[in-house]
């Protein structure tokens, strides 16, 4: 059979799999911060605070991130986002080894990765153009994020295994590894410099420019509406360490199968959508699979058993995937190619914003309430946030994504 042609393109391959490598580490890393602060605090709390630093982070720097992977070279801008990255998983290993690690020097950890992650991704996604010919681009787009949901379900499943056999220290060193592999396959790219019109305004212009184009785009910012009763009210990363050790009793290596799911929930909903959206107007996808997210986040919550919480979780990923999609090539069709970078990073405040600051909602909650009332009743906003705008969000509800735009992702 004979290989595509982007499969044969040497820059493309070796970036895909530094991009795979980088995001096995970097998700690992995550779902082992959240299992290791809980097993240190027995708190919900301070296990959503993760959360908070996450979010600290997005707000702050999101803009800035997209302005600069506009005016840099982005391959060299990645190179000192990921050996930053590095040297805070560096830092996390050794202080686990010697016994001296703390909660608090954990979420300096996330605010430090994901303060590198607002300039990388922005100039990740938009280093792709400069490594493909244009007419592969909505192809590399179409390979980058199903191998990305593959990394994002081994990294949690990884990190469980490697804290049940040696500890986070463990799953920390893997991320330095992972790292440095994505360092030196930036360095073996073949990328052609590449000029920007941010150049030539001030950054605080440029970063005007992204909000501003985001401003005039009612449709989007109803979508983005729909995605935060998700991510703000049914959050659920901070609550699985709870569920697995306290309610269904699985360790962390259930823990980390359960972190896992939503990955592999996510690939199945990619397959479907590809079938649904050429036959289902792309406004009834997303509203129904608003609503089940919400009816997953219950079934997660009110499972008996391991079986069925597992479901729920991938119902999670499946659903999410499905309206997130839709979302993202939305913003992909419209957006200049002159000022990706800065729509990209104002776009991500709330798309990764919001799972972050609802890390820190639902972990309050549960605190108070406890894990399995907080996911549950999370889960019923979404399935209103749907019902609301399927009876007066007309722009939404009759939404069709243009058939050029399938399979393509920011």
């Amino acid at each position: 059979m004979r290989v595509p042609d982007l499969l044969r393109n040497r820059d493309f391959d070796l970036y895909l799999c530094g991009v795979v490598l980088s995001e096995i580490g970097s998700r690992g890393t995550f779902a082992a911060n959240l299992f290791h602060i809980y097993t240190l605090t027995e708190s919900t709390l301070q296990t959503g605070l993760v959360g908070l630093f996450q979010a600290g982070a997005l707000v702050a720097l999101s803009p800035l991130g997209g302005v600069y992977a506009d005016r840099l070279q982005r391959r060299r801008l990645l190179q000192v986002t990921q050996t930053l990255s590095l040297f805070v998983s560096l830092a996390l290993a050794t202080l686990t080894i010697t016994g001296t690690i703390t909660p608090w020097q954990i979420l300096v950890s996330v605010l430090l990765n994901t303060a590198a992650e607002t300039f990388d991704r922005p100039a990740r996604q938009s280093l792709i153009p400069a490594l493909v010919r244009k007419e592969d681009l909505v192809g590399a787009f179409a390979l980058l994020n199903p191998s990305r949901e593959i990394a994002i379900l081994i990294g949690p499943a990884l990190a469980g295994l490697l804290i049940a056999g040696f500890g986070p220290q463990a799953m920390y060193l893997t991320d330095v590894a992972s790292y440095a592999a994505m360092v030196l396959i930036l360095q073996l790219l073949r990328v052609p410099p590449t000029s920007s019109e941010a150049r030539r305004g001030g950054v605080r212009a440029n970063i005007r420019e992204g909000f501003a184009w985001l401003r005039h785009r009612p449709l989007i910012l109803q979508l983005i509406g729909l995605d935060l009763a998700c991510s703000l009210f049914a959050a659920y990363r901070a609550l699985l360490p709870a569920l697995s050790t306290d309610v269904l009793d699985v360790g962390p290596s259930g823990y980390g199968i359960l972190s896992a799911a939503p990955s592999a929930g996510a690939l199945i909903g990619s397959a479907l959508l590809f079938r649904l959206v050429r036959s289902v107007r792309s406004g009834h996808i997303i509203l129904g699979a608003t609503a089940a997210y919400g009816l997953a986040a219950i079934t997660l919550a009110q499972a008996p058993g391991f079986a069925l919480a597992l479901a729920g979780a991938m119902g999670l990923g499946m659903f999410d995937a499905m309206h997130t999609t839709i979302r993202h090539a939305t913003v992909q069709l419209e957006v200049p190619d002159e000022i990706r970078g800065r729509v990209t990073s104002t776009y991500q405040i709330a798309s990764r914003g919001g799972p972050a600051l609802g890390d820190l909602n639902v972990g309050a909650i549960a605190s108070v309430l406890g894990p399995v009332t907080a996911m549950s009743l999370g889960g019923v906003v979404p399935i209103l946030a749907a019902a609301v705008a399927a009876v007066r969000g007309r722009r939404v509800r009759d939404y069709q994504v243009p058939q050029h735009a399938h399979g393509r992702r920011t």
